[in-house]
């Protein structure tokens, strides 16, 4: 992997990691408000949506701390209600996605990495040909 790739990669995690620590702290937020001002701000988003709809403009595309964000919350309600611009299938391929990168990421080979097979080979034979 060439160092722009991995910087990429790098700034990539971060930013995800930082926009899901965001949208954790906000909610956090919004579990400290009234009863009465989380009513009105639901009021106020579902409204925003219905003139989104209304207008039939295509969504962006969510972004992964969007997707993962979804899917983490999805546990918490009923969710299938609440969908408007992101189907239930979209949202259940996104859940999976999250596991098989949780998956993959638990499952990588922990140690060295094995070197390769022609170094091996002049390892073996330099030792074979200097015995002391």
């Amino acid at each position: 992997m060439s160092r722009s790739s991995v910087f990429r990669a790098v700034a990539h995690c971060f930013r995800t990691l930082s926009l899901v620590v965001f949208d954790l702290v906000r909610l956090a937020f919004l579990a400290a408000h009234s009863r009465s001002a989380l009513a009105a701000e639901n009021l106020f988003l579902r409204k925003q949506l219905a003139l989104f709809q209304e207008r039939e403009v295509k969504p962006r595309r969510a972004d992964d701390s969007t997707r993962w964000m979804m899917a983490t919350l999805s546990r918490i309600f009923k969710w299938r209600d609440a969908l408007v611009n992101v189907k239930p299938d979209t949202l259940i391929r996104w859940h999976r996605k999250g596991f098989r990168l949780f998956w993959r990421w638990k499952s990588k080979p922990t140690g060295r990495p094995r070197l390769p097979k022609d170094l091996r080979q002049l390892i073996r034979e330099m030792a074979a040909e200097n015995p002391t």
